[in-house]
């Protein structure tokens, strides 16, 4: 939840780390992604994105891509991540849908003890100071705060597209996080960005 600003490239700055960046480095990987999940057992080769249950804080109609290269400043923090963290769900849903060999999904690790839950990014200074003061009592702790990214990483029965809270549970997320206009939209979207500051263009799926 940090102060509005924006990346180098100028998109928000929650949005440009939590999203566009880490689109940009999937993809990167994706070849070497895919060269091994050809010569590995079915389900083995794995993407797990760190979403949050704070997805349903985004804006109220969803996914705002034609505001994402500006600094969101009239949204709260906490929306502008929300936004980010949703589209972390339709990516990863989108992912699965294009690269059915690898599993890729999205995830909810809690709310955990670290110092992201202590009001260290400084953009909400009185629900910080709120959560600040709960997390000791009612966050999980480190370890626990793993236990799904591991589950979805490791586990038998991981569902490939699906969004899990703790511990290795299947959720629908809300309803933007299920929307298919919207995950195509972001996938298109994403796409020409990163074409533009870096990208190499997806593969085709093997």
């Amino acid at each position: 939840m940090t102060p509005a600003s924006v990346t180098s490239e100028g998109y928000e700055l929650q949005f440009g780390i939590n999203h566009v960046g880490h689109a940009l480095f999937t993809q990167l990987l994706m070849p070497l992604l895919l060269k091994t999940a050809s010569t590995s057992a079915p389900n083995s080769v794995r993407i797990v994105n760190v979403s949050s249950a704070a997805h349903v804080s985004a804006p109220g109609k969803g996914l705002v891509l034609a505001e994402a290269k500006s600094d969101m400043a009239s949204y709260h923090t906490m929306t502008r991540y929300g936004h980010s963290k949703l589209a972390n769900i339709l990516f990863s849903r989108k992912l699965a849908e294009v690269y059915p060999s690898i599993t890729t999904v999205s995830v909810h690790p809690g709310f955990v003890n670290t110092e992201i839950n202590r009001g260290k990014a400084g953009g909400a200074k009185y629900l910080s100071m709120f959560v600040k003061r709960i997390v000791p009592w009612f966050g999980l702790s480190v370890e626990d705060g793993a236990k799904t990214q591991l589950w979805c990483g490791v586990a038998k029965g991981v569902e490939n597209g699906k969004y899990y809270e703790p511990i290795g549970v299947a959720k629908p997320g809300n309803k933007w996080a299920q929307d298919d206009n919207s995950k195509d939209e972001l996938w298109e979207w994403t796409e020409k960005e990163i074409n533009a500051n870096g990208g190499v263009g997806w593969p085709e799926a093997k």
